[in-house]
């Protein structure tokens, strides 16, 4: 962590977002997606939808004429429809900061969950995705076979105070340096503590 720190002091989500509501649509959307193509998508979704209540009040195929382009538009647009839904319903039309109610959100698993809690209510929770479980049981810093145990692990072995940027480091690393098919070992600054860096 002390390589990140010094290296990437600055890390964050490269989701578009202006409100929490704006940035759970998006992770909604980036499931099995870039962040670059929900992030062409979102203007004119969040231009259209504004507010929960407005999407909570569209129907199926207004969502989906908007995400057809997004990887699995037709149950992301139920989700995105049955989320607004029950801000409006339960949550008065806020999005809660508690990891356990934000799953009782469609759409939203542990992952998602996470990612809003730490991203907008900075709790010290890591949300593990792809590239988080690739970089984090490569380097060491996990050794696991899924996600939820990958959490775990890191959860122990970060500081509550690191682990909502941590997650962002890991990201980061995975998506440019520390990729799944063609890792950049001889660029990478933490090579000396993974399985495949101390091979190159």
């Amino acid at each position: 962590m002390a390589w990140f720190a010094a290296n990437m002091p600055v890390a964050k989500s490269e989701l578009h977002y202006q409100d929490p509501y704006e940035l759970i649509v998006a992770v909604i959307l980036s499931a099995q997606c870039t962040d670059k193509r929900v992030n062409m998508v979102t203007p004119a979704f969040y231009k259209r939808f504004p507010t929960p209540q407005k999407l909570a009040g569209a129907s199926i195929e207004e969502i989906y004429a908007l995400i057809r382009s997004i990887s699995y538009p037709n149950s992301k647009a139920k989700h995105l429809k049955g989320m607004a839904e029950m801000l409006v319903d339960t949550f008065h039309s806020t999005v809660p900061s508690e990891v356990e109610e934000l799953q009782r959100l469609p759409g939203v698993g542990r992952k998602t969950a996470n990612v809003i809690a730490s991203v907008i209510y900075n709790r010290p929770v890591i949300a593990v995705d792809t590239h988080v479980f690739r970089v984090a049981n490569r380097t060491g810093l996990a050794n696991a076979t899924t996600p939820l145990e990958t959490e775990k692990q890191l959860t122990r072995h970060i500081p509550a105070h690191l682990r909502p940027i941590a997650h962002h480091w890991l990201i980061l690393h995975g998506r440019y340096v520390c990729t799944a098919r063609k890792p950049k070992c001889t660029e990478c600054g933490i090579k000396a503590y993974c399985k495949l860096g101390m091979q190159v």
